[in-house]
C-alpha cells in the first residue's frame, strides 16, 4: 500500500504542484512546524491570560502573573511548543520555523539562498493561520478578560489580551528601542548558538531523535533568564504573524505599528530586526570560539544513518 495519498499522488502528477520532495514539500514542512509552534506557543498564552482567569481557577478574573509560576507556564509552554514543531517538520525541513534560523544557516551553514524567501513566506503564514486558530478557542475566554478589565482591544488595557499573540517591551524602557532590541538581538543569539552546538556532532551533539527537545529546553532557558524585558520573540514569524492577524482582530495600532500612548510607538519592527541581526551573531560566534576550532581538528566520524547536509533544528547533521 502506498504511504502517498490519492490527492498527493494528483497534485504530484497531474499538476504544477510536483516534486513534493524538493523546496515545495519543506515550504509545507514549515507552514505545518510553524503553526504548531504558534498553535501552543500562544495557546499556552492565551490559558495564562484570559482562559484560566476566566474559568475561576485565579483569585479573581483579571488575575494574571500573581505569581513567577505563571511565567514559568508559559515558558515551558513555549519550549514544549517548540520541540513538538520540530519533531512534525524537522525530517523534511530541517525545522527552521524561525526566519532569523534561515538566514543565519544561509549566512553560514550552506542553505541555499534561493530558498531563505519561501522558508520565511511559509513560517510567517503557518504563524498567522496558527493565530488565527487560538482567537478562534479562545475569543469567548478574550473577550470576557476585557470586559472585566473594562477595555477594548484597540485601548491601552487591550495590551493584556494583545500579548496572547506578540510582544511588547516592558514600561521600564519608557518607549525607548534600543534597550528592547538589544535584548532581542541578544536572545536570538544564545538561541542560534545553542542550535548549532546541538546539532553539531563534532561538539558533544544530542544523540538519539532528542535534539528537538534540547532545543525547547534552549527556548526556556532564554524565557527564563532573558523573557521579561521584550517577551522574548526571538523570531520574526513567531512575533509578525499573529501580530498581523490581532491587528486583523481588532487590537488596532496597539498590535500595528505597536503603538500604545505614553508608553511605545511604533514597535512591530524590533522582534523583526533584532532576531535577524542576533542570529546571524550567534552564529558567527558559536564558529569563532567552537566551530572552527573543532574544524581544525578533522572530521568526526559520523553515526550511521546520519547524513551531512543542510543543517536545521530538526537535523542531526554535522557542520561544516
Amino acid at each position: 500500500m502506498s504511504d502517498i495519498t490519492p490527492l498527493r499522488n494528483a497534485l504530484r502528477n497531474g499538476s504544477g504542484l510536483k516534486r513534493l520532495g524538493g523546496t515545495w514539500g519543506e515550504v509545507l514542512a514549515e507552514f505545518l512546524g510553524t503553526f504548531v509552534l504558534i498553535a501552543f506557543g500562544d495557546g499556552v498564552v492565551a490559558m495564562a491570560v484570559a482562559a484560566l482567569p476566566g474559568s475561576g481557577r485565579t483569585a479573581t478574573d483579571t488575575t494574571i502573573f500573581n505569581a513567577a509560576g505563571d511565567w514559568l507556564l508559559i515558558t515551558w509552554g513555549w519550549a514544549l511548543a517548540v520541540a513538538l514543531a520540530v519533531y512534525v517538520a524537522g525530517g523534511v525541513s530541517g525545522a527552521h520555523l524561525n526566519p532569523a534560523v534561515t538566514l543565519a544557516f544561509a549566512f553560514r551553514r550552506k542553505f541555499a539562498w534561493n530558498k531563505v524567501l519561501p522558508y520565511i513566506v511559509a513560517q510567517v503564514v503557518g504563524a498567522f493561520v496558527a493565530a488565527a486558530l487560538v482567537y478562534l478557542v479562545y475569543h469567548d475566554a478574550i473577550d470576557a478578560f476585557n470586559k472585566a478589565s473594562k477595555t477594548g482591544r484597540d485601548q491601552a488595557g487591550g495590551l493584556a489580551t494583545f500579548s496572547i499573540f506578540a510582544t511588547f517591551p516592558a514600561p521600564y524602557f519608557n518607549g525607548n528601542m534600543v534597550g528592547p532590541l538589544i535584548d532581542q538581538i541578544v536572545g536570538t543569539a544564545f538561541l542560534l548558538m545553542f542550535i548549532v552546538a546541538i546539532i553539531d556532532l563534532r561538539n558533544t551533539a544530542v544523540k538519539a531523535n532528542l535534539g528537538p527537545l534540547i532545543v525547547g529546553f534552549a527556548v526556556a532557558a532564554i524565557g527564563m533568564s532573558y523573557g521579561a524585558n521584550a517577551g522574548y520573540a526571538i523570531n520574526p514569524a513567531r512575533d509578525f504573524g499573529p501580530r498581523l492577524f490581532a491587528w486583523m482582530a481588532g487590537w488596532g495600532d496597539v498590535a500595528l505599528p505597536g503603538t500604545v500612548d505614553g508608553s511605545f510607538s511604533w514597535y512591530f519592527w524590533v522582534p523583526i530586526v533584532g532576531p535577524l541581526i542576533g542570529g546571524v551573531i550567534g552564529v558567527l560566534l558559536y564558529d569563532f570560539f567552537i566551530g572552527d576550532v573543532l574544524h581544525s581538528r578533522g572530521p568526526k566520524p559520523e553515526p550511521v544513518g546520519r547524513t551531512r547536509e543542510d543543517p536545521g533544528l530538526g537535523s542531526t547533521a554535522a557542520e561544516e
